[in-house]
Parts: C-alpha cells; sequence; structure tokens
C-alpha cells in the first residue's frame, strides 16, 4: 500500500501532506492518487470492508506537495467547501522563483483566462471573456545573489488554475522547475510548496492551522541555516 503522511486526524477531518507528482483525485492517468491513498489508509486502520467516504476539497496541482485537508463525513465536506466558497480556509504557499524581487512585499491582482484545449492560463485584460481575477500576496523570505533565485512565501486570496505559477512567471518571476511556464530548472521538480493551511474546524469552530515544510533537499537545499517555523 501506498503510505500517505498523516499530519492530524479525528472523526470529520484528516490532514496529510500530500507527496509530489501525485494527484489529489484519480484522473485519466490510471495513477495512485491522494484520495485513493486515504481511503486505502482508513479502511486499514478502522478495518473497513465497503466503501470509505472521503470528501475532495480542495486540490493542488499534481507536481506540488504541502498541507491538504480531506473530510471524513458528508457534514464536513459542505462545511469546509463553504469556507471554501467564502475564502475562509487560508493557504499559504512556499516558492523559489528567478530573480530578485523588485518588493520585499507586495500584492499581485491580475485577471486569468484558462484555455481548455492547452490547459494553460494567461493574464488577460480585464473585461477579457472568462476571465476571472486572481489575488495573491507575497514576501521574501530570502535571495540567493550567487544563483539569482528568491524564496517567497505566498499567501493565495483566490484559487485559479495555476494562479501562482502565472502571475509570476507574466513578471519574469518564473517558478523554478516549472515545466509549464519556467525558464530555469527544466527537468527539475517544480519549487512549490503547499507550506500552510488554515481554516475552522467544520464542527468545533475553532480555528486550526496546519504546516509542513518541504524536505530540504534538491532545489530547497536553499532553505538550509533558514527557520522556517518561526517565519
Amino acid at each position: 500500500m501506498n503510505k500517505i503522511k498523516v499530519i492530524y486526524e479525528d472523526n470529520h477531518i484528516i490532514v496529510v501532506e500530500k507527496p509530489v507528482n501525485v494527484p489529489s483525485q484519480s484522473d485519466k492517468t490510471g495513477d495512485m492518487d491522494v484520495l485513493s491513498m486515504i481511503k486505502e489508509y482508513l479502511k486499514e486502520k478502522y478495518h473497513k470492508s465497503g466503501n470509505v467516504y472521503l470528501g475532495l476539497i480542495h486540490r493542488l496541482d499534481r507536481p506540488v506537495g504541502g498541507v491538504m485537508v480531506y473530510a471524513k463525513t458528508s457534514k464536513a465536506a459542505a462545511r469546509l467547501s463553504e469556507q471554501v466558497r467564502e475564502k475562509m480556509m487560508e493557504k499559504k504557499y512556499l516558492s523559489i522563483v528567478d530573480g530578485k524581487m523588485e518588493k520585499e512585499s507586495s500584492i499581485l491582482e491580475d485577471y486569468l483566462w484558462k484555455n481548455e484545449s492547452t490547459n494553460l492560463s494567461k493574464v488577460v485584460k480585464e473585461g477579457t471573456k472568462n476571465a476571472k481575477y486572481a489575488k495573491l500576496e507575497y514576501k521574501v523570505i530570502k535571495y540567493e545573489k550567487e544563483i539569482d533565485l528568491s524564496v517567497l512565501e505566498i499567501k493565495l486570496y483566490t484559487g485559479r488554475h495555476h494562479q501562482i505559477r502565472v502571475q509570476f512567471s507574466s513578471r519574469n518571476h518564473s517558478i523554478y522547475g516549472d515545466q509549464k511556464y519556467g525558464t530555469r530548472g527544466r527537468g527539475k521538480q517544480i519549487a512549490l510548496w503547499a507550506y500552510e493551511l488554515s481554516f475552522e474546524h467544520p464542527t468545533t469552530k475553532k480555528r486550526l492551522t496546519f504546516k509542513a515544510v518541504p524536505e530540504k533537499i534538491g532545489s530547497w537545499k536553499i532553505l538550509e541555516n533558514t527557520d522556517i517555523d518561526k517565519m
């Protein structure tokens, strides 16, 4: 069985660390996905023979790893999905991007249009048919002058298709290792990681925050000597 790292679990929700290059749910590739991995984990742990309910609340792009929450009951799924719609669920990412940012922190706002035939998005003018408003905020954690790469903490306000990847690549700060929108690190793992997830528990209403830090290997070696937990 494929093992999944469980960060937190109770009767209503399960929070896991999604592995890189694994789909959030089943797709046309037929490859093992996180939803199926968690179902197998629950079946084994609780000795369930039938179908296990598990609600998908949000997604991460296949190459991206990090924190995800799934619902173990339909009521929890409905309440968490409402938080996503009402923008009560907060998501923060870590990313390594090309070049030095012009500002130490800033808010990026754009309109994005998705090309359904190519599954790519791009920045377009406001008012473009089917374009969606996109907003994020970033702050620079560190800049490595020798390799001309910046490490950013990114807070998402909207969850658009490939949003982070598109907004930064459109400003000539593409994500290192991005095979679709990037310029540097081709063939490397994309340096984008879902680092922090915050939401209200569906039954207790308590605000919960979960973090997962990428292993400091590959491109993430740049985080050596950086205490992410104290950010």
